[in-house]
């Protein structure tokens, strides 16, 4: 059994064309740039995500903030459309 265990390596190696014994070939080099390319990819796309929130939230605060003040009375409509279309500019 042993003899077994300890010649299975040995067989692959010299089984069908013998490629194994020259080493890794292109598909092993491949595959880790593919995986390296996917994990990168994915990152990007959640930190670009996370600063286009981080932007649109705060412009929002900015116009409830201004619609809460048109709402009690403290700026009239005309301020109130001037100002939000500076905040709507950025």
């Amino acid at each position: 059994m042993n003899t077994l265990i300890t010649a299975l390596p040995e067989l692959a190696v010299h089984a069908g064309d013998g490629r194994w014994a020259e080493g890794a070939g292109p598909p092993f080099v491949i595959f880790p740039l593919v995986w390296l390319l996917l994990v990168g990819g994915i990152i990007t796309v959640a930190v670009l995500g996370r600063r286009r929130r981080e932007a649109t939230a705060g412009r929002r605060s900015g116009e409830r903030l201004l619609a809460e003040r048109y709402a009690d009375g403290s700026i009239d409509e005309e301020e109130y459309r001037a100002r939000r279309t500076v905040l709507r500019e950025k």
